[in-house]
């Protein structure tokens, strides 16, 4: 595991220097209490990624000539095209290796470690870099309109190496969902192949805020939480497992109130779930990433631990993998 965020830290009360929010209403809302915000023309969706699978391989103890294929799950690429897996490639030196984008936002990681497993368990690749990285921060509205969705998103990345084992560790399972009739209540809807930047600038319409993310926060949380259990339990049913064989749980940190509800739903201990949104906020594909390479390195996942990751978020799509470390 690898991880990086930009050095800028964003608290709180450094948002209501220019939108009428505070500490304590956001700490009460989502439980973050800063995030990191990447200084502009300092760090890119890309660029952050590329640090992140460094770090990922030298602790792997790898390579970039190792990998065989890449994986990189994003919603705010460099460019609208290409998407930055092959920005990856090159940036790492790699002669022509293949290089997949995933566009399943929040459960954008889970989905990549998904296609990775496959892979490897086919026989095509041997070691499959898969990558989840965010720059959320030079989209946002940062006025008090949208204070409702600002506060919440970080920027950052997160990447694992994935090798071929012949030890019993490994992915034992993903699973995932989708429904797509609820796409529209976590989305940008625009600019896109069906109203570029022109249009919306021709229309001049102050009031249009398509070009910013839009959330419908109370239904998005009401199926958060019935979402999650359901993808954790059929993970564990799938492998003979129940709750309290977890030694981990590290989910999608979207809000703190949604993990924590989890928990108390699961009846899990404190020390069975991880949580890092109170430093970096919601860093959307890279926050499991990121979550995960911390406990890794905090010691809180040890080889033969029952590690589960699960997510939710954006499409609506959810999702979740159950490992042993």
């Amino acid at each position: 595991m690898g991880f990086y965020v930009p050095d800028n830290v964003v608290t709180n009360n450094d948002l209501s220097a220019y939108m009428d929010t505070n500490d304590e209403w956001i700490q009460e809302r989502t439980g973050i209490q800063e995030r990191r915000w990447v200084v502009p023309g300092e760090d890119t969706t890309s660029g952050m990624g590329v640090k992140a699978a460094k770090e990922a391989l030298k602790n792997a103890g790898l390579e970039a000539t190792d990998v065989d294929f890449i994986v990189f799950a994003t919603l705010s690429p460099d460019y609208y095209f290409p998407g930055p897996g092959v920005q990856v490639q090159e940036a790492l030196g790699l002669d022509t290796v293949g290089a997949l984008d995933v566009r399943n936002q929040c459960s954008g990681f889970v989905y990549g470690l998904s296609v990775a497993d496959q892979f490897i368990k086919t026989g095509m690749y041997n070691t499959v870099l898969v990558i989840g990285s965010e720059l959320h921060s030079g989209g946002l509205d940062k006025s008090t309109r949208g204070r409702g969705v600002t506060v919440i998103f970080g920027d950052g990345a997160g990447a694992a190496v994935m090798t071929a084992s012949d030890d019993d560790s490994g992915v034992l399972s993903t699973h995932l969902h989708s429904q797509g009739e609820h796409a529209k209540e976590l989305a940008l809807i625009g600019p896109a192949t069906n109203r570029w930047v022109d249009q919306i600038i021709k229309d001049n319409d102050e009031n249009d805020l398509s070009y910013f993310p839009y959330m419908n926060g109370n239904f998005v949380f009401k199926h958060a939480v019935t979402r999650f259990p359901q993808v954790i339990m059929e993970a564990l049913e799938k492998n003979g497992y129940q709750p309290s064989d977890i030694d981990l749980l590290v989910p999608h940190q979207a809000n703190l109130r949604i993990a924590q509800f989890i928990q108390r739903s699961m009846k899990l201990r404190d020390d069975q779930v991880f949580n890092n949104i109170m430093k970096y906020g919601n860093t959307t594909a890279a926050s499991i990433p990121i979550a995960l390479s911390e406990a890794v390195n905090s010691g809180q996942v040890k080889k033969g631990d029952l590690v589960c990751l699960a997510a939710f978020g954006s499409g609506f799509t959810w999702a979740s993998a159950l490992i042993k470390w």
